[in-house]
């Protein structure tokens, strides 16, 4: 990164960042849950998400040698050693592609021969939606991906998105339950939705669907979707809304990250403040407000925060497509915040995504302060040409801004932390 006139030491957000990620990881949930069941037989595993490795491996220190089979169908690049008794798929992410299908299609053939005698494990994380993919009859691969497209582009938020999901796949909203049938389902969930909405999470493959088929269609109106008549058709074909062989537990959550953020600003000595853990509006416009907030702090007025401080917000943000650049909404978040606090000392704003991939690129986020919009000035780049380009990943990875930590091994929504001092 650039050099900066600045108090606050980045140190100070990386150890915030690392600390917090390290707390919301899925392991001690998943032991939880399993190490009341160790007498568990005829185990299967089925770990489907972005944190399915993560969750998959616990597992497996869990049960060892009497899992019979397990299958983990997570996104490219976030699998790490192979596992025994696990056959490892990665598929496309947030586009599903050919081994998405491949995948599911091997997992179907797994659980549909189970009976009543056998357990099923099902570890399912966000992602979900994109790598567990069967279409219904009638719908192809290329039909799923162009409706994903345009919702991506249009600015529907995941539940909305999810909504129309579920009727044009075969394993979603409760289906995949019904693959399992008659063996019994202990599925353990990891939450990347705002609400903890079970049937929304990775599109609720084991959990009756509460959405209807006049919402979905409600939907493609609001946001004038341009989709074929047989898309239209199956859209119009309901969920089941019974699911009864499942056993649910809900773990990890957006709260806990914004928690788990706090409690760590606060040992860096930093009084800390969660402002929401439900923020749902568009990127940029997060990014403004946030900004404000930062402003008003540094302006010291006696109704304000007082520094140091650290204002923590939780939640997932949407982002219109309206260019060609390349991006995520962390990163619109911190580059839109940049322009916010233009000049201001002793300020630092990041954005990041805990799963440590922010859009379809290699950074989790960005970090930002009141030298970011002047040192882009410097390269005839500016906060507002690149996102009106959705740029916002080139603008910031030429002045050293991403936030890159890899594959993390969990997934529960975004924050964005504003350090004063």
């Amino acid at each position: 990164m650039h050099k900066r006139r600045m108090k606050i030491e980045y140190r100070d957000a990386e150890m915030i960042i690392r600390n917090a990620i390290k707390d919301v990881l899925p392991d001690k949930a998943v032991r939880t849950v399993l190490n009341d069941r160790k007498n568990m037989e005829n185990v299967y595993v089925v770990a489907v998400g972005k944190a399915a490795w993560k969750m998959a491996y616990t597992c497996q220190e869990i049960f060892g040698n009497h899992i019979r089979k397990g299958i983990i169908l997570t996104k490219y690049g976030h699998a790490m050693e192979k596992l025994e008794n696990f056959e490892i798929i990665e598929a496309g992410h947030p586009i599903p592609d050919k081994n998405s299908i491949m995948g599911t299609q091997k997992i179907i053939e797994m659980v549909r021969k189970l009976t009543e005698k056998d357990n099923i494990i099902f570890l399912l994380s966000g992602g979900g939606s994109s790598l567990f993919e069967k279409p219904v009859q009638g719908i192809t691969l290329e039909d799923i991906q162009e409706v994903t497209q345009q919702c991506l582009q249009c600015g529907a938020s995941i539940t909305e998105i999810n909504t129309i999901r579920k009727r044009l796949s075969d394993v979603k909203g409760g289906k995949f339950a019904a693959y399992c049938a008659p063996a019994r389902i202990c599925a353990i969930v990891l939450s990347d939705i705002l609400g903890d909405k079970l049937d929304m999470i990775a599109s609720g493959p084991a959990y009756e669907d509460s959405s209807t088929c006049s919402e979905a269609i409600n939907i493609i109106n609001k946001y004038g979707l341009k989709l074929e008549e047989h898309i239209i058709s199956a859209l119009r074909k309901e969920t089941p809304k019974c699911v009864n062989n499942v056993e649910t537990f809900l773990t990890g959550s957006v709260s806990e990250f914004c928690r788990a953020a706090a409690k760590y600003a606060e040992e860096l000595g930093y009084k800390p403040y969660i402002l929401s853990d439900t923020l749902d509006c568009e990127a940029r416009e997060a990014g403004k407000f946030i900004a404000s907030i930062a402003r008003a702090v540094v302006g010291k007025n006696e109704y304000t925060l007082k520094t140091p401080c650290a204002v923590v917000v939780g939640g997932e943000t949407i982002v219109k497509v309206l260019g060609k650049g390349k991006g995520g909404r962390n990163q619109e978040i911190a580059l839109s915040a940049a322009e916010g606090i233009r000049g201001l000392e002793n300020v630092i704003i990041f954005a990041i995504s805990s799963d440590g991939t922010d859009g379809p690129t290699d950074a989790a986020g960005a970090i930002v302060d009141g030298m970011t919009a002047e040192n882009l000035d410097a390269l005839g780049l500016s906060c507002e040409d690149a996102l009106m380009n959705n740029d916002s990943y080139h603008a910031l990875d030429k002045i050293g801004c991403l936030i890159r930590t890899g594959a993390t091994g969990t997934n529960v929504n975004d924050i964005a932390v504003i350090l004063c001092k």
